[in-house]
């Protein structure tokens, strides 16, 4: 079983303010990557003991996060920015059987969401897509399906658990934290956030080969709004503008515009 993980930072425990963990210039951001290292880490030794033949880590933490001197040895890491082309990534993540979100955030506006946001903390108000609000989790999970992928873990804080519950049918969830407000959460020990990780892996894992999660895929046509906060940065945004804060995106193929 071939496995594909696509990380981000916000869901780890231990991570909980965007002032202190979550940019660079932060003050624990070093502090922050190793927490979040270690939960990847974790889950690639789960997936392992499970029988996984082959892992592949993205960093898709805005800036990167991940520490590649600490990545498990089993694994291999797609990071660099700016990325390579999508089409490009595609053709790789295609040849994988399924996948998992470490470390995730819920939708932005989440009811005790910690560190909640969708793409951007500081530009983005919501997205909507044929009506219905989503963030990132319905972004990567609608991405994986169209390529074949189903997402059978999830890791992160409890409001990012309960959507991608809701979303994804069958998914296995690890909850490390519950979100107090945007900027803070109680967050379980670092070495237990990690015992829990490994064997929620594992168990997805086999699970899978069992009574296996499908791919999450919607019908079409698609129609993806983007509120943003300021006009200035709607006026930048690629898609037709609906009012002074918002645009809108139109296709039949949802990987034309889930991230465009």
């Amino acid at each position: 079983m071939k496995v594909y993980l696509t990380t981000d930072l916000e869901g780890a425990a231990g991570v909980v303010s965007f002032e202190l963990h979550t940019s660079p210039d932060a003050r624990y951001y070093e502090q922050a990557r190793r927490l979040q290292t270690a939960e990847i880490n974790a889950a690639i030794e789960g997936f392992v003991e499970a029988g996984a033949t082959d892992i592949l880590v993205a960093d898709n933490h805005g800036p990167g996060a991940v520490l590649f001197e600490e990545l498990h040895p089993a694994a291999k890491l797609i990071h660099g920015r700016p990325g390579a082309p999508r089409h490009v990534r595609d053709e790789i993540i295609r040849d994988y059987d399924v996948a998992a979100s470490l470390c995730q955030h819920a939708m932005a506006g989440a009811d005790g969401g910690n560190l909640n946001h969708t793409q951007s903390s500081r530009a983005v108000d919501c997205y909507t897509l044929n009506g219905k609000p989503i963030g990132e989790i319905a972004q990567f999970s609608l991405y994986l399906g169209a390529l074949g992928l189903p997402v059978i873990l999830l890791t992160g804080d409890e409001a990012a658990c309960e959507e991608a519950a809701a979303l994804v049918p069958g998914v296995t969830t690890v909850a490390v934290k519950k979100g107090l407000s945007r900027n803070s959460a109680v967050s379980l020990s670092a070495q237990r956030a990690r015992e829990l990780i490994r064997a929620g892996a594992a168990a997805a894992l086999r699970k899978q080969a069992a009574d296996p999660v499908a791919p999450l895929v919607w019908d079409g046509p698609f129609v993806l709004e983007k509120r943003y906060f300021h006009t200035d940065t709607a006026d930048r945004a690629s898609g037709r503008r609906v009012d002074t804060q918002t645009v809108r995106l139109e296709s039949d193929n949802i990987l034309d515009i889930i991230y465009a």
